[in-house]
């Protein structure tokens, strides 16, 4: 990396400057990105300054430092603190004293922080890694998680705290921007205490696994190995760190993250001594009756690749995912689980072309549910109307019918009494006879 005067007087970087520079727009392309923004591409044909914006952020970044947050999880006896000795090239681990035998045993997974001040070409880092001694070494490992998530969650509330105070100038990141979970090279799958962890940790961090001691075992069972251990992560739904892609990367750069992503889990060897190869090479390595393991060869170990996604080329990212998507949502969740909520409509970009249209769109939508409204009350009022109607016709047949049925009833009892009137006019006839007939046979 180039210090900063090298940048600045580099001629790469030293670009006309024109007064007069004007701005012309060749084509103008109304784009609308997800926030609902319009955005507007214009060209320059002329030098405006925001080119150097790199450099300026060079230049800072270089004045004020880095910070790296990293913390390791394993077995005892898998080579934590040999692999981060080896990954920074100098040994950052005090000595350890033995053991005496009679010494207590600790009864939790303790949690260790060591610090560094780095420097490598005018780049400062402050290097912060945390060991978790214990962990595993139980013959109970059921809660061995527990400590580990715990101290995460601790530094993202230690973050929000400053976040919340009145004076935000001198926050301090302690948050832990990658955690490296060291397999065990067993050869066969893993175990129910790796699943569990790594479940417990792959939403709060970025998780980049390895498989310890790889020098163990063959190419065949490290292939093997990390196919089962591929298969195990995607049945249980463990997120590990992906490499991000952006459309300036190169097919070089493209090509490499590639070969990145297809040697996760890495199969890793640490070693910070050097040792001499059979053809006189002064390397970095393990050495064995059989021969040398070096740790910077690609056809030994997948150290030069776990460097690359850790160190060289993606460290910063891991910085951006953990504040950007990782604490956003444990702060999210933190602040709903205490009652504060967000409204979305606060400080929101206005446009007046899209707000036309949604309150068009809100008036139409208005106007359908009065016009539906109105209908409903329209054929409410018809049904009522064809019930009246039809209840009016039902009385008059109802009335019609009673009438019909009293004018036959009166005719019918107008017929019975003619009947009984003309049959009462024939016995009466008859009888007047019979007398007439009678009084004619006394004279």
């Amino acid at each position: 990396m180039a210090t900063p005067s090298e940048s600045s007087d580099s001629p790469s970087n030293q670009m006309p400057e024109s007064r007069d520079a004007s701005i012309l727009i060749d084509t103008v392309d109304v784009l609308q990105n997800g926030s609902g923004t319009n955005v507007v591409r214009r060209k320059l044909t002329g030098f405006v300054g925001f080119s150097n914006l790199p450099i300026q952020w060079h230049r800072k970044s270089i004045q004020n430092g880095f910070n790296f947050n990293v913390m390791v999880v394993g077995e005892s006896g898998l080579g934590k603190s040999t692999l981060v000795s080896t990954l920074f090239n100098m040994p950052l681990y005090p000595p350890r004293s033995e053991k005496r035998p009679s010494a207590e045993i600790p009864k939790t997974v303790a949690i260790q922080s060591i610090s560094a001040d780095l420097e490598e070409r005018g780049v400062k880092l402050r290097l912060t890694v945390v060991d978790t001694p214990g962990f595993g070494d139980f013959v109970n490992n059921e809660d061995a998680w527990r400590p580990i998530v715990e101290n995460i969650e601790q530094r993202f509330d230690a973050f929000l705290e400053a976040e919340n105070k009145a004076n935000r100038a001198n926050i301090v990141d302690n948050r832990i921007h990658a955690v490296i979970y060291f397999i065990a090279p067993t050869g066969h799958s893993l175990k129910p205490l790796d699943i569990e962890v790594m479940t417990k940790l792959h939403n709060k961090v970025n998780l980049i696994p390895v498989i310890a001691k790889s020098d163990i075992l063959t190419d065949e069972e490290i292939v093997a190995f990390k196919a089962r251990i591929r298969a195990d992560l995607d049945y249980h739904k463990i997120n590990l760190f992906e490499t991000p892609r952006y459309e300036v990367d190169s097919d070089d750069t493209m090509e490499e993250k590639t070969a990145i992503v297809s040697k996760i889990p890495f199969a890793i060897v640490g070693a910070t001594s050097e040792v001499t190869t059979s053809d006189g090479r002064v390397v970095r390595g393990r050495k064995y009756p059989w021969g040398v393991v070096e740790v910077d060869n690609e056809d030994h170990c997948d150290f030069l690749k776990l460097r690359a996604m850790l160190v060289k080329n993606y460290m910063e990212e891991l910085k951006e995912y953990t504040n950007e998507v990782l604490y956003e949502n444990y702060r999210s969740a933190k602040l709903m689980a205490m009652g504060v909520s967000q409204d979305q409509s606060v400080f929101k970009e206005v446009n007046p072309v899209v707000k036309q249209e949604e309150e068009r769109a809100l008036h139409q939508a208005k106007l359908l549910k009065m016009e539906a409204e109105m209908r409903m009350v329209f054929q409410q009022k018809v049904a009522e109307k064809e019930q009246r109607l039809k209840q009016s016709e039902d009385e008059l047949f109802a009335r019609h019918r009673e009438m019909k049925e009293s004018l036959d009833k009166q005719r019918r009892d107008l017929e019975a009494k003619k009947a009984q009137i003309e049959s009462g006019r024939i016995y009466m006839s008859t009888e007047e006879k019979s007398r007439k007939k009678g009084f004619s046979l006394r004279s």
